[in-house]
């Protein structure tokens, strides 16, 4: 059976998991509520970036990804912060829902699996 690594784990949950060559990452979410959409989009993309990273990986590696808005009225913004971070030729798979978040104040939240390269 394949080791089970855990990243930045707290009594909660843990940020990152590594198994069998797959990186989850758990729902990343911005610190700067102040921002608007492509704001926090940008911030949380930057937080992936980061935890990609230390897991071994880049977003050109993502296997999928699942985006949750708070208000679809934050799609093209959201969109907008996206099309300059992707990178091009990996689009990954993507679903984007609205969703009630924790935080009021939270906007966006992002969820990425990908591959150890």
């Amino acid at each position: 059976m394949a080791d089970i690594q855990r990243l930045h784990i707290g009594p909660r949950l843990s940020e990152a998991c590594i198994h069998a060559g797959t990186i989850y990452l758990a729902g990343q979410v911005p610190t700067n509520t102040a921002n608007d959409i492509e704001g926090q989009t940008s911030e949380v993309l930057a937080m992936v970036d980061q935890l990609l990273a230390e897991c071994g990986s880049s977003k050109q590696h993502i296997l999928m990804t699942h985006i949750f808005l708070t208000d679809m009225k934050d799609y093209p913004g959201m969109n907008t912060a996206w099309d300059g971070w992707v990178a091009k030729g990996h689009a990954p798979p993507r679903a984007t829902v609205q969703a009630s978040l924790a935080n009021p104040d939270w906007r966006i939240e992002i969820v990425v699996t990908a591959a150890v390269i």
